[in-house]
């Protein structure tokens, strides 16, 4: 089976820093992926390279077998390929619907007419709506975002991902900041995304990795320490070690 995301001999280097260190990566279809490792370890350098808001000093990305190292972010995200990132990117004076009004009809190329009322989009609302009720955004729809909670506003942040109708869905430290009552259910309703969407997740919170994840690949000062099953991972003693700050 051609993986959903993969990269080959991946380097990355910012002068004699080496961020990305011959990294060879794939992840299945349809996985629930975790990119895990202490901090500096090239897990968001990482994403940048997938989604090309980098350039490779040298090796490859494939999406779905096919060679996207050369494309642009705007290509990537065309292709399958959709992120979120640490600090939410929103628009804060906009309601969640007219937020991913507004992502729908980009999605559609239909982003000029976006200064139209909300009744011109028929179309786009429904699909939005829909949306915003798979991640239980429905009951604050209407609400200005500035005013969410923050766990409604990384919610929205993954729906606004979620609307480019993305194959790989890459999501930075989605619960970073969030409640602790509230982690769970935004990892809850990534993990119950269709099966066809594959979801890479980095993530601090190892509790949530453990249940959130099938496989986990864990990054050391740039390169690919090891990798595997959740089982497996949880109980290397190297992986142990890393997290403790010993000496692995």
């Amino acid at each position: 089976m051609t993986a959903a995301l993969e990269t080959r001999h991946l380097v990355k280097r910012f002068g004699g820093f080496l961020a990305a260190d011959d990294v060879s990566l794939s992840v299945e279809q349809g996985a629930r992926h975790a990119l895990i490792g202490p901090n500096g370890a090239g897990k968001t350098t990482l994403i940048n390279l997938f989604t090309g808001a980098l350039k490779p000093t040298s090796g490859s990305v494939l999406l779905d077998g096919e060679d996207i190292t050369g494309l642009p972010v705007e290509q990537r995200v065309k292709r399958g390929l959709a992120r979120t990132f640490q600090v939410n990117q929103l628009f804060r004076e906009f309601t969640p619907l007219e937020s991913v009004v507004l992502a729908v009809n980009e999605r559609k190329e239909l982003g000029g007419s976006a200064w139209r009322p909300l009744v011109a989009h028929g179309e786009a609302v429904d699909e939005a709506a829909a949306l915003l009720e798979r991640f239980k955004l429905s009951d604050v729809m209407d609400e200005r975002t500035s005013m969410l909670p923050y766990g409604r506003q990384r919610l929205l942040e993954i729906a606004l991902a979620f609307a480019s109708k993305p194959r790989v869905l890459l999501l930075d430290e989605p619960a970073a900041g969030v409640p602790e009552d509230e982690r769970h259910e935004v990892l809850n309703i990534v993990r119950d995304l269709p099966e066809d969407v594959t979801v890479i997740l980095i993530e601090h919170d190892m509790e949530l990795v453990f249940s959130f994840a099938d496989r986990i690949s864990v990054l050391v000062s740039g390169a690919l320490f090891t990798e595997g099953t959740v089982t497996k991972v949880s109980a290397d003693p190297r992986v142990k070690a890393i997290y403790l700050g010993e000496d692995a």
